[in-house]
């Protein structure tokens, strides 16, 4: 296995929508186990093929609850489906979200408290995840990936303009940039 560079905004490839998996063969198995090892290492709870600069419809996924359940798997070809995000005042701290593609930024952003997704696995087996809170905005986050969206271009007034803002400071929003996890240390 190895470890993957992690492209930053500004990449075509993480502002594109992915093209459908249309083959499961060893390469795709060798690239879902180094998205695993890149994802555990940067640390992320999720991390779509784009964002590795290979623009297909497949994501991978591990987070572990309060009660210390883990939750690990792989998504091709999803489909989501969400209720819609609920109104009100945003909770800085509780909805605050980040992105392996906009390192060791976080900012405030609503998502729907529920999610349902329907894909399959690396063996061809239908997956089907009906999911709430932490693991519906995992869902969420990584499903935007594969179709050219990143977390921050759904940001509201005033927390888009500073995402904006610590992009440009960084020098993000072109083309060619990217980091190593366990090499560069971006997530902070």
């Amino acid at each position: 296995m190895a470890i993957l560079e992690i492209h930053v905004t500004g990449d075509p490839v993480l502002h594109s929508v992915a093209r459908p998996v249309t083959t499961v063969d060893d390469d795709l198995r060798r690239l879902v186990a180094d998205m695993y090892e890149t994802m555990d290492l940067a640390p992320g709870v999720g991390l779509a093929a784009p964002q590795v600069g290979v623009p297909l419809r497949l994501f991978v996924y591990s987070y572990e609850d309060d009660d210390g359940q883990p939750w690990r798997g792989v998504a091709i070809n999803p489909v989501l489906w969400i209720n819609p995000p609920p109104v009100g005042e945003l909770d800085e701290e509780a909805e605050s979200e980040g992105c392996l593609s906009v390192p060791g930024e976080r900012h405030p952003l609503r998502r729907a408290e529920a999610a349902m997704l329907i894909g399959t696995d690396l063996e061809g087996d239908p997956v089907e995840l009906r999911v709430v809170g932490w693991r519906a905005r995992i869902l969420q986050h990584e499903f935007d990936h594969l179709n050219g969206v990143l977390y921050v271009d759904r940001l509201e007034l005033p927390h888009s303009r500073r995402a904006a803002k610590a992009i440009r400071k960084a020098g993000w929003g072109v083309p060619g940039i990217s980091w190593l996890p366990g090499r560069d240390d971006l997530e902070g």
